[in-house]
């Protein structure tokens, strides 16, 4: 009887593994391809290894050409240095795959505010891949005939509650107003076909966090982006994925899920698209389209934004 369970067991896995290895990545392939990550830090626990494992698999047939790392890299209490084991048990050893040696381009989110933030900043020194400039900055991508402009907020400096609380000692020395007439001037300045804004925390979602964090986004940073006709806002946080239009917006507002625990969803105005899986999103632009993948821990496109010129 054993030997017939670890036989049936023994098929079940080869045919998952097959599953798996059917599942066609190639589709994603743009002229400009970035994955998307957010919410991933939990020391390797829960759906981290799996779904890091799947972007490597995702990475080798799609060729990525670096990662976007929306915060939360290390959960709880952030790091408190460039030597913290923490980039070791939460990044380092978890994204190992050959093909996630590349650029990873990360910003601030709560939880790194919990502990060390130039510490954060201060590892681009240390990684080959991990690059952060600044607090907020922008970077370019072109491929082919295409180019995306993607600029990164820190967010957790925008919000009220954090420059209030305690424990955030670090947001309390940042200059909001400072951020903001920054990010109006760049994207005043931005000339490529595609603009996206990524940051922490979401504008509009679904969410039982305070009404005050996207009370802040809203009035702060909504209105500059909808001036300026930003494409995409991209955020993490709530651990989930969601896509959400506004009335008197073009903007795609969309969620990226945790990389590692997810939360349960529902609809709230707006709502196009929701689902409670863990996963990550999988970016691609050519010079007419971009569309963004949302993918759950299975390897499954469970939603697709698409944008047209």
């Amino acid at each position: 009887m054993i030997r017939k369970i670890v036989f049936l067991l023994t098929v079940i896995a080869t045919l998952m593994a097959s599953a798996q290895d059917r599942l066609d990545f190639k589709q994603l392939k743009g002229e400009i391809d970035l994955m998307v990550v957010s919410d991933i830090g939990r020391n390797g626990y829960y759906d981290q290894k799996p779904i890091a494992s799947l972007m490597g698999s995702i990475a080798e047939q799609a060729s990525p050409d670096a990662v976007l790392a929306l915060g939360d890299t290390h959960h709880y209490m952030g790091v408190q240095s460039v030597d913290d084991p923490l980039w070791l048990t939460n990044y380092e050893l978890i994204y190992s795959h050959p093909e996630l040696q590349v650029k990873w381009y990360p910003l601030l989110g709560n939880h790194e505010y919990r502990g060390s933030t130039q510490a954060v900043l201060d590892y681009s020194g240390k990684s080959r891949r991990w690059e952060m400039p600044a607090r907020y900055y922008s970077k370019t991508f072109k491929g082919g005939d295409a180019t995306l402009r993607v600029i990164f907020l820190d967010t957790p400096a925008l919000i009220d509650k954090y420059h209030k609380a305690g424990d955030y000692p670090d947001a309390e020395q940042q200059d909001i107003d400072a951020q903001l007439r920054w990010l109006d001037k760049e994207l005043a300045e931005a000339k490529e076909n595609w603009t996206i804004v990524v940051g922490h925390h979401p504008i509009y979602a679904y969410t039982d966090k305070e009404d005050a964090e996207r009370a802040d986004m809203q009035k702060r940073v909504d209105a500059i982006l909808r001036r300026h006709k930003v494409d995409m806002y991209i955020c993490g946080h709530i651990h989930n994925f969601q896509h959400i239009r506004m009335p008197k917006s073009n903007i795609d507002y969309i969620v990226n899920t945790s990389g590692s625990l997810s939360r349960p969803v529902k609809e709230t105005d707006g709502t196009l698209f929701c689902s409670g899986e863990s996963g990550i999103s999988y970016l691609s632009a050519s010079k007419d389209s971009i569309s963004l993948n949302m993918i759950d821990k299975q390897g499954n496109i469970l939603h697709t934004v698409t944008r047209f010129k």
